[in-house]
């Protein structure tokens, strides 16, 4: 466990213009060092970095709970906006496993710009004796962006050109499918550029599956996720910012994220706290869209048969709805959750998906945290199995793979209690200035099939994919 700065911080939190930037707070991801949650045009994005806290193991996310809350017991803090995200905010992102050496952290930034709804802010943190002024925090954001570039400050500079578009020369061809690691997948690769199969070659990730699916028939476990990496190598440079932009538009529906080079747009929220009202999404079933192409009616009709007609993708779906209300349920004084899943659309698949909301009840004279939650809810069904102990022996055993904070929450939280924090999926973690590593993953249950799965892989491969110029 290690942190750096102690002591009073300050923050000034000053209502922005948002009618000064119609795009929204995706306007302002234009830094590939930017901290970032955003879905549709609302969120934060956040600037520098005044304060950080890691950690390893077991208790990474009471340890974060508890520096955090020590750093905000005493701040000052000065706020004319008084919403969920103002004041002083940490970013964070968490390992998957108790056992990865990944460290997990939290971030402080020296500036957030934030928007809800028809509100916008702007909030400069420090731990300076000196005074916060409006003009102060605008000259600060200012320095970050760029003379004039502030969006609504004067002539706002346009933002960079997204990566896509420079990728719109890509040369076409499949990767050729030999060993070495090489893809078997065709795709059509951005100029230049490579990819191969991270930990395990697709055939040997096919035989995983079909352990892992040989190890529920013996009634082990129900459950099991087994995820896979793929590394790709983008000689032209991996930028973060292009790649928010791109998600940020294209996956308006999911929560846009980064932090600290680990990038991706989810569709899944582990849990959001505003007050003593706590909300989840919960998603178990997947449908590649592209499988619709040929079928009669239409796309949904055929979404809505083949999900929620089908027996597996509902066993699947309920297996994750009971992992999270159980582990929720200690922390409620009311809860309820759709009695029927909805099919959730995404450009690239379709989800059966459930929302879940729960009055938080005061435990020991206090509503519990943000982290305190996750520390009960993570790992939850829809990305490690159940029963937890016995799918995450067998994730170590047959993934050969350290997930880092693939799969792991991710998000913010403030001084009062709020926060969000969803499951870093649909991601990957930008490793150096043009190689990233990408991570999707399926549940596993009785009947599934290695290949369906390993396709299903490359549904959630796509949107990273796309942003980096590399269309499958």
């Amino acid at each position: 466990m290690t942190s750096t700065r102690t002591g009073l911080i300050k923050s000034l939190t000053v209502p922005l213009d948002g009618k000064a930037f119609p795009g929204g707070l995706p306007s302002f991801l234009v830094r590939d060092d930017v901290l970032c949650w955003t879905r549709r045009e609302a969120g934060l994005a956040g600037f520098g970095e005044i304060a950080r806290f890691t950690a390893t193991g077991p208790d990474r996310f009471l340890e974060a709970d508890i520096w955090w809350r020590h750093l905000v017991l005493e701040a000052e803090v000065t706020d004319a906006v008084e919403l969920p995200g103002t004041g002083p905010v940490a970013f964070g992102s968490f390992a998957f496993s108790k056992t990865s050496s990944h460290e997990s952290r939290l971030i402080v930034p020296e500036i957030v710009v934030g928007v809800r709804d028809t509100r916008a802010w702007l909030t400069h943190l420090t731990f300076d004796d000196g005074p916060l002024t409006e003009a102060g925090a605008l000259a600060a954001l200012e320095r970050w962006l760029g003379s004039g570039s502030v969006p609504g400050a004067g002539s706002a500079a346009a933002p960079p050109t997204a990566a896509a578009d420079s990728a719109g020369d890509a040369a076409e061809g499949a990767v050729p499918g030999q060993a070495g690691g090489a893809v078997v997948r065709p795709v059509t690769l951005a100029a230049g550029a490579t990819l191969h199969t991270g930990s395990l070659t697709e055939e040997a990730w096919m035989a995983a599956v079909a352990a892992g699916v040989a190890e529920i028939r013996t009634g082990a476990l129900e459950k099991l996720v087994l995820a896979r990496d793929v590394v790709a190598t983008v000689p032209a440079g991996v930028h973060a910012a292009n790649v928010l932009r791109e998600l940020s538009s294209r996956y308006r529906e999911c929560w846009t994220y980064g932090v600290d080079g680990l990038v991706g747009a989810t569709p899944e929220m582990l849990i959001q706290v505003e007050g003593r009202t706590a909300q989840a999404r919960v998603l178990a079933g997947t449908l590649d869209r592209r499988d619709a192409h040929g079928e009669d009616g239409a796309p949904m009709d055929y979404a809505t048969r083949v999900l929620a007609g089908s027996e597996k993708q509902r066993h699947e779906h309920e297996i994750a709805i009971q992992s999270l209300t159980s582990q929720l349920a200690p922390f409620s004084e009311a809860m309820n959750a759709h009695d029927e899943p909805f099919i959730l659309e995404l450009p690239n698949v379709w989800h059966l998906a459930s929302d879940v909301k729960a009055e938080l009840a005061e435990v020991e004279g206090h509503v519990p945290t943000c982290l305190a939650l996750i520390n009960a809810l993570h790992p939850t069904a829809a990305v490690c199995g159940t029963p937890t102990q016995v799918a995450g022996a067998l994730i170590r055993k047959l993934e050969h793979l350290d997930r880092g904070p693939y799969a792991g929450p991710v998000g913010w939280l403030d001084a009062a209690g709020n926060g969000e924090w969803g499951i870093a999926l649909r991601g990957a973690v930008i490793e150096s200035r043009d190689t990233v590593r990408l991570y999707a993953g399926c549940g596993i249950v009785d009947g599934s099939q290695p290949e369906a799965e390993l396709a299903e892989t490359w549904a959630k491969f796509r949107p990273m994919l796309e942003s980096l110029g590399i269309r499958n």
